[in-house]
């Protein structure tokens, strides 16, 4: 297990209303009513948010909106990737992930 895998585990043992799961493979986080919150994509998390925390998300260094992880042509709308460079918000924006989806 790498070091982005065990913060994700541990981010998702602390959310309340929450538990894993995965996601196109990825290991994600998804609300009790099964939307997906967020994932962990090779060393960063992405997050669906809304959009007050979405524009504050995108203030960091390296985050960005939407993935491509089904297919190149396709972002994920609403999604905001955050990069391992700022780990120590992912928990943050987790939980307000959780929250938007809930």
């Amino acid at each position: 297990m790498n070091k982005y895998e065990e913060q994700f585990h541990q981010i998702a043992n602390d959310l309340l209303n929450a538990s894993e799961g995965k996601l196109f493979g990825a290991l994600s986080i998804k609300a009790n009513n099964g939307k997906t919150a967020a994932f962990l994509w090779e060393n960063k998390m992405v997050f669906k948010l809304d959009e007050k925390s979405q524009k504050q998300a995108l203030e960091l260094d390296g985050a960005c909106t939407g993935t491509h992880i089904y297919s190149p042509e396709k972002q994920m709308k609403g999604w905001i990737s955050i990069p391992e460079q700022h780990m120590e918000v992912w928990a943050k924006f987790a939980g307000k992930a959780v929250i938007f989806v809930s």
